[in-house]
C-alpha cells in the first residue's frame, strides 16, 4: 500500500465575529464555529508568532497583550488541545476557565481590550508533493524532508479528520499488516502541540530510526 506524501496551506477566514472585551469574547466564543476553535489553537504552528513564545494560541495572546490579564493567559495557555477529541468539550473548558476568572475579578468582564479579537477559521488547502513511499523504510528516509504543511497535514489534521485521533502514519502502518504495533504506539505517544513542526517533525523521525533498529538487533 502506497504512502501519498502531500502538503497543506490555512486560508484564515472571517467569521464575522469579534469581541472588544472579556465578556464580549465569551458570548463570542460560545456561537463561533468549532473551526474557529482549531485555527486560534493549531493555526500558529503552521504561521509561528516570536512576540510571545510562550503563549501557544491566540486566545492567551489575546487575553495577555490586550486584557493584560496575565492569570487568565497562563491559564489558556496550558490548555494543550491534543487532549480534546472533541472541539466543543474544548469550547466549555475555555468558556469555564473565563467564567471562573471573572468570578474573581468582575471587572475583567468589562474592561476594554487595547484592539478587539477577530475570530477566524480556517480552510484548508491540500496538494500533493509527488513524493510516495511502500515501504517503512522509505517513508522513514522521506521523513527529513517533509515541510512543515506535511507534518502538520499528516499528523495534526490527520487526528482531526480521523474518527479515532489517528495520525495518517499510523493508519498507514495499520493497514500493512501486524508488526507495526510498537511504532504505531510510538506515534500516538507524540504531543504535537507544545513545541515547533521541526520539533514533530524529529520526533517523527526518531520514533521510525528507533522501530527500524530495534528490528535489526
Amino acid at each position: 500500500m502506497t504512502f501519498i506524501v502531500k502538503d497543506c496551506a490555512l486560508i484564515p477566514l472571517s467569521t464575522g465575529l469579534r469581541a472588544s472585551n472579556l465578556s464580549e469574547f465569551k458570548a463570542a466564543l460560545a456561537m463561533a464555529p468549532t473551526e474557529c476553535i482549531y485555527h486560534h489553537f493549531w493555526g500558529a504552528l503552521l504561521q509561528p508568532r516570536f512576540d510571545d513564545p510562550e503563549f501557544k494560541n491566540d486566545f492567551a495572546v489575546w487575553v495577555y497583550r490586550e486584557i493584560r490579564d496575565e492569570v487568565l493567559a497562563e491559564l489558556l495557555a496550558i490548555i494543550d488541545p491534543a487532549d480534546y477529541s472533541d472541539l466543543e468539550v474544548l469550547r466549555g473548558e475555555i468558556i469555564e476557565l473565563i467564567e471562573q476568572r471573572i468570578e474573581q475579578k468582575e471587572w475583567l468582564a468589562w474592561i476594554p481590550a487595547t484592539r478587539p479579537f477577530y475570530f477566524l477559521r480556517a480552510q484548508i488547502v491540500v496538494f500533493d508533493t509527488g513524493r510516495r513511499a511502500e515501504t517503512v523504510e522509505d517513508l522513514a528516509a522521506l521523513l527529513p524532508e517533509l515541510s512543515p504543511g506535511s507534518v502538520f497535514y499528516h499528523v495534526i489534521d490527520a487526528r482531526r479528520r480521523s474518527p479515532v485521533c489517528c495520525d495518517d502514519f499510523s493508519a498507514w502502518l495499520e493497514g500493512l499488516g501486524e508488526g507495526y504495533e510498537p511504532l504505531r504506539h510510538a506515534l500516538s505517544e507524540i504531543d504535537p502541540y507544545f513545541g515547533s513542526l521541526t520539533d514533530l517533525r524529529s520526533q517523527l523521525i526518531n520514533a521510525f530510526h528507533s522501530f527500524l533498529h530495534a528490528e535489526k538487533v
